[in-house]
């Protein structure tokens, strides 16, 4: 399957493309619905130009900054994600790395959650190097989130601090010392067609688990700001191809989906979509945990039908 198949998928009708997708989840994933949680543990001050993002210190933005939380609020909040329903709990920090005292502190959050709390712990914590993953592997981390963002192409129109190569090497040492990866990228800033299946088709061959996709929530003070959101009938065959081409991957919804999909978002998962994140994201608060309760038993429902 190349991007010919792909665009041709994409430009079915609409409603034989969600079903289509939809039959290929049920028979690649099933009908198991996942839900992660994310705690944002570090916010701002980030040197990194990524232009969608209110963290970066290259923008004048309105997002809280505090530095590292410490472990027992990182224990707290996972005991939170797991009292709403999730069955992960990512660890998120700003800025492309962690220094020796910071990686103390996530690993000895991530042993004590994964020994009192009874949930599998993710972390998404810039490019680590293959050492610093395995220690964390150690500590009971078992899936690694690093975003390739979007495709090739565009990636330089997105981030000049560093490369699209960065992301992959990152992803595949992650990999390499046995972690579950986690990552998918961004729709709706700027990019094609063509670049939402070529990331799609370049997630395809790499070694991830889970595919994250956020939609543009355009943030004030970014160079982004001024981007309209996404159509949400664009994002749905988005999810769809990307079901498509990977047919036994979670694919997951994350930020945007409240603000581009609204009412749309059962359709993501008659559409392909088998996953979201709960509870809020990064510098957004996300939906109220009972309205994604009530989400939750549509879908299944619908999936019973």
């Amino acid at each position: 399957m190349d991007m010919a198949q792909a665009l041709t998928w994409y430009r079915q009708p609409l409603l034989a493309l969600l079903a289509q997708a939809n039959g290929v989840r049920r028979a690649g994933v099933g009908d198991t619905l996942d839900l992660c949680t994310i705690i944002n543990a570090r916010s701002g001050r980030c040197p990194e130009d990524c232009q969608y993002c209110a963290q970066s210190a290259h923008y004048q933005t309105t997002v809280e900054e505090y530095p590292l939380r410490d472990v027992e609020t990182l224990v707290a909040a996972a005991r939170q994600a797991r009292a709403i329903g999730s069955g992960r709990f990512g660890i998120v920090t700003s800025g492309n790395t962690l220094d020796a005292a910071e990686l103390t502190v996530v690993i000895e959050a991530v042993a004590r959650i994964t020994r009192e709390v009874g949930i599998d712990v993710c972390g998404s914590l810039g490019a680590l190097t293959r050492d610093q993953l395995a220690q964390l592997r150690d500590a009971g981390l078992t899936r690694y989130h690093h975003n390739i963002e979007t495709s090739r192409r565009y990636y330089a129109h997105i981030v000049s601090t560093h490369t699209f190569d960065d992301r992959l090497r990152t992803i595949r040492d992650a990999a390499a010392v046995g972690l579950s990866v986690c990552s998918g990228g961004i729709i709706g800033m700027g990019e094609t067609v063509e670049d939402r299946l070529d990331m799609a088709l370049t997630l395809r061959d790499l070694p991830v688990e889970s595919i994250p996709i956020n939609i543009l929530t355009p943030i004030p003070g970014t160079p982004l700001a001024e981007l309209p959101m996404l159509d949400p009938v664009e994002a749905l065959r988005t999810i769809a191809v990307f079901r498509l081409l990977m047919p036994e991957r979670t694919i997951k919804l994350a930020a945007g989906r409240e603000t581009v999909l609204r009412d749309y978002q059962g359709a993501a998962f008659l559409g392909g979509a088998n996953a979201m994140i709960i509870g809020g994201y990064l510098t957004t608060r996300g939906r109220a945990v009972e309205d994604d309760h009530r989400l939750i038993v549509q879908v299944l429902r619908s999936w019973e039908e």
